[in-house]
C-alpha cells in the first residue's frame, strides 16, 4: 500500500501529457500489487494466496521498470525516487 501511495505522489508531478501514458500505467501497476495480495489473502486458502502472490509479482516488476523510465526521462519530483518505498 505504501508503494501505491508513493507512486500516486510521484505521478502527481508528471506532465499533463503523461496522464494517459506513463501515469496511467504506473498507477494501475501500483494498485494491482496490493489488490492481488489482498484478494489472495481473502480466499483463505494457502494455495490460492500463493497463486495471487505470484500474480502480484509481475505487476511489481512492471512498476519497477516504469519507475526507471520515469527517472531517466526526468519526470516527477526526483527526491521521491530516493525514497526506499518508491523502489521496492
Amino acid at each position: 500500500m505504501e508503494l501505491t501511495i508513493a507512486t500516486y505522489r510521484l505521478t502527481k508531478g508528471f506532465p499533463r501529457e503523461e496522464v494517459f501514458g506513463l501515469t496511467s500505467q504506473m498507477t494501475r501497476s501500483a494498485v494491482s500489487v496490493p489488490s492481488n495480495i489482498a484478494e489472495g489473502f481473502g480466499r483463505m486458502n494457502r494455495l490460492e494466496f500463493k497463486r495471487f502472490l505470484l500474480i502480484a509479482r509481475p505487476s511489481n516488476c512492471e512498476l519497477q521498470t516504469q519507475l526507471e523510465i520515469a527517472s531517466f526521462l526526468g519526470l516527477g519530483d526526483s527526491s521521491l525516487f530516493d525514497q526506499p518505498v518508491a523502489l521496492s
